[in-house]
């Protein structure tokens, strides 16, 4: 809790209240980091956010040959093992957003501490308006130290009992850790009798379903090409789920940000009087 302290220091002297949200799922395969990917996109791109995402799964890292970034001096294993500043492992996408990529290569993962990933992470606290971390599946080292530097989390999973069930054991370690839980997207829906349907899933996990991503081949073709779906096929029925869910996102933010910052205000002018 002592970067949150700091954080609200900070936040009280004028700089960016940064927020920090976990993409987290019990299991790998349920297309984490096409979420991230194409939230992040959408919340730079569509509505002007300055926003990181970060590859947080060191050991077996995606995210930047999602968007064709296959080679980078400098990345967060570089961060963590105290050999650059954060900021010089950000490489600015075409969407917009910014991209932290964990290394490739096996060799950078000698003297790589993963409980030194939340410190480093922090330090963006102040430059950007949200940053987006790319939790490694299952509930590892990486995955643990993802979920201490997040704020807010954003489960991932696909209409599937297996799927499910991993993220209801992450959610107990979550609400241990006490984060903010924004709820569940659901994700790779086909809309099949076989699958668990919104209510259900919702009565499962406990929280609220707040985004359902069709499965699509849309989204397939996004891939091979390295692009996120939300540029490629913008007016796609994928591209406007990921655009609601961004407004979601972002509602959270207004609801707490704007909302209540004008009710403080009120209560502030009222006792100078």
């Amino acid at each position: 809790m002592r970067f949150e302290r700091t954080d609200r220091r900070r936040a009280q002297k004028g700089e960016k209240m940064t927020r920090f949200i976990g993409i987290v799922s019990g299991k790998g395969g349920v297309g984490k980091t096409t979420v991230t990917v194409n939230l992040g996109s959408v919340l730079a791109q569509k509505f002007g956010k300055d926003v990181v995402i970060v590859d947080c799964n060191i050991t077996t890292s995606h995210l930047g040959l999602f968007i064709g970034m296959y080679y980078c001096p400098v990345t967060l294993n570089s961060v963590i093992k105290g050999e650059a500043h954060i900021k010089d492992a950000m490489y600015e996408h075409a969407s917009g957003v910014k991209v932290i990529p964990a290394s490739l290569t096996l060799e950078d993962l000698k003297g790589v501490d993963v409980s030194k990933m939340k410190r480093a992470i922090k330090k963006l606290f102040g430059e950007v308006d949200i940053v987006i971390l790319d939790a490694a599946p299952g509930l590892g080292r990486e995955a643990s130290a993802t979920l201490e530097s997040a704020d807010e989390i954003l489960f991932v999973a696909t209409p599937y009992v297996p799927s499910i069930s991993d993220i209801i054991k992450t959610k107990l370690i979550v609400d241990d850790i006490g984060s903010k839980v924004l709820g569940l997207v659901l994700n790779m829906v086909t809309n099949d009798r076989h699958e668990l349907k919104k209510e259900e899933v919702e009565g499962l996990v406990g929280m609220p379903v707040v985004a359902t991503i069709p499965y699509e081949k849309k989204i397939l073709k996004s891939l091979s090409n390295k692009v996120p779906v939300t540029m490629m096929y913008p007016d796609s029925k994928v591209a406007k789920e990921f655009e609601k869910l961004a407004l979601f996102v972002l509602g959270e933010e207004v609801e707490e940000g704007g909302f209540w910052k004008k009710i403080k205000r009120f209560f502030t002018l009222g006792s100078s009087e």
